[in-house]
Order: C-alpha cells, then sequence, then structure tokens
C-alpha cells in the first residue's frame, strides 16, 4: 500500500495593512484551493469596510470561508474557532494535501496551530457588570471576590493589572469555575504540518499605508457603515478600531478629523502589538507582499522537505 500523503496547512499573516489578501488570493490560484480566513473581526456581516473583507469580485474568483459569518451580538470565541476550522481543514484535505488560513487575529492563529485553553469569549451582560462593579466598587473589591472564588489564580496575579483582574472576574461569573482551571498551557499536536508565512514592510511604510488605507476606507463608506451599527455599539464586536472612535464623533465628543487621525493612530499601535507577538514565533519565515512566486515557490520546497 502506499504511504499517506503528508498534509499541510499554510498560513499567511503579518500586521494589519500588509497586503494578506492578495498574496492569499495569489497562493490560493496557484494551488486551485480556497482560503480559511483568520481575522476575528471579518466575521461580522455588518463590518464589511472597516475590517477590510475580500471584496465581494475577490470572493468570486477565490471562495473564502470563516467571513460574514456573525450577526454583531452573535457569541463567538477562539477556541470555538479551533474545533471549527480544524474540522474544515479535515475536509479540505480530502482533496487536496495544503489547506490555506489568512489573518492577523494572531490568537485564532495560535487556536489552530497550537490548541487554546477553553476560555470563552466574555458576553456582554457580563462585561458591563464587572465594568459597573469596578467603577462603583472600586478594584479592592473585585480582589476580594478573586480571592475567595480563585485562591489559586489570586496568589499569583499582578494584583495591580486592572485589566486582567476584571477579566478573570467576568470568566469566573460567566461560567462558574475558576480562571486557573481553565488554563492548561498544553500544546496540542496536530495531524498535518504547518507552513507559516509571514509579511513584512519597513515601518514608515507600512505606516503610510495604514494612514492611506484609513483615508481609502472612509471614501468607501466607513462612516455611514459605522451610523447603522451604532444603535448597537455597546456590544464587544464593535470595541474595535475604525468604530470606536467615529462612535466618538457622533457623540459629539471629537470632531471628525480627529476621529480620523485616531483611527489611523490606534491602527498603526495595533500593527505594533502585532509585530510583537510574532517576533516570539520563529517559525515565521519573512517575505515582502509583493514576492508571490518566491511565497510559492517556498511553499513547495517546504512540502518536499
Amino acid at each position: 500500500m502506499p504511504e499517506p500523503q503528508e498534509k499541510y496547512l499554510v498560513i499567511i499573516t503579518g500586521p494589519t495593512a500588509t497586503g494578506k489578501t492578495k498574496v492569499a488570493m495569489a497562493v490560493a490560484k496557484h494551488f486551485g484551493i480556497l482560503v480559511i480566513s483568520a481575522d476575528s473581526r471579518q466575521m461580522y456581516r455588518q463590518l464589511p469596510i472597516g475590517t477590510a473583507q475580500p471584496a465581494a469580485e475577490e470572493q468570486k474568483e477565490v471562495r473564502h470561508l470563516f467571513t460574514a459569518t456573525l450577526e454583531l451580538d452573535e457569541y463567538y470565541s477562539a477556541a470555538m474557532y479551533e474545533q471549527e476550522v480544524l474540522k474544515v481543514i479535515e475536509l479540505l484535505h480530502r482533496d487536496s494535501p495544503i489547506a490555506l488560513m489568512a489573518g492577523g487575529s494572531m490568537m485564532y492563529i495560535d487556536a489552530v496551530c497550537k490548541g487554546i485553553d477553553d476560555i470563552p469569549t466574555i458576553r456582554d451582560d457580563i462585561r458591563q457588570q464587572v465594568k459597573s462593579d469596578l467603577e462603583e466598587k472600586g478594584l479592592q473589591q473585585l480582589l476580594e471576590e478573586l480571592k475567595e472564588k480563585d485562591p489559586q489564580y489570586f496568589a499569583e496575579a499582578d494584583k495591580n493589572n486592572t485589566r486582567r483582574i476584571a477579566h478573570a472576574i467576568e470568566i469566573i461569573r460567566q461560567t462558574g469555575d475558576t480562571y486557573s482551571s481553565l488554563r492548561t498551557k498544553t500544546h496540542k499536536q496536530r495531524p498535518f504540518k504547518i507552513i507559516k508565512i509571514g509579511l513584512t514592510l519597513p515601518r514608515e511604510q507600512l505606516y503610510e499605508r495604514i494612514n492611506e488605507r484609513v483615508l481609502q476606507m472612509v471614501e468607501q463608506g466607513l462612516i455611514e457603515e459605522a451610523k447603522a451599527v451604532y444603535p448597537k455599539r455597546e456590544l464587544n464586536s464593535l470595541n474595535t478600531v475604525g468604530y470606536k472612535e467615529l462612535f466618538k464623533y457622533f457623540d459629539g465628543k471629537i470632531s471628525l478629523e480627529e476621529a480620523i487621525r485616531q483611527i489611523q493612530s490606534n491602527t498603526r499601535e495595533y500593527a505594533r502589538k502585532q509585530m510583537t507577538w510574532y517576533r516570539r514565533d520563529t517559525e515565521i519565515q519573512w517575505f515582502h507582499p509583493t514576492a508571490h512566486e518566491a511565497i510559492i515557490n517556498y511553499i513547495n520546497k517546504q512540502m518536499t522537505l
């Protein structure tokens, strides 16, 4: 009997605005496959412009999964993404030895590559409840609750990190379980080899592209898109760069010019956070976004090793 054919998952990632969609399209066309989106915000139907979802023409050329599949108030988590994507990859591998994933949501990518602790995305009502308790009763009250309900995490937690303490309380209240018991930190094995490709640009060039893309989004109708979802602005799905700044403009707190400037600045900050995350991953092979041929050659080489 012939030996079973090796299976591969190719991942195209990199900071925002580096052109991941274009590169993924080129790779998908070359291998005759589709693209699995790894962008947690592109999953929301009502946010096509602000999350840079692939255009209709692009989706006609290459099918994209996990794009525009959720309503703004729909519950979803990285753990759910892990389970669903692994099932899809298994199906795709029946027809091709290679599957392709593209996006910049680092936690979603890690969930598929390594596995993720089954820590849920916090419901909006729980998030608001903890936020109100923090504002009204202070951090010390949350610390006392944490000490009582999860003494293990309380013993190791940074007591001055308000955000992490609040998140631990959110998890405890939502699940009825302890935060410490949900963190296994185990690296799961996958039945396929992973080929990671990162797209990189000089910092100044990347920042210019970010600034220009924000202006393009405004021209394409970002303001109108944000107005349409403004009534639901308290949802966690809308705590997103591009929308939260425009909401402040709608509330009369800042000018439109300032909102646009803040979107550009906050997007650049997000890109910096992405790069910090990527620097920890030594498995990523870096390419310029225009190096389509070199990227395809690299994939083919890795599949023959």
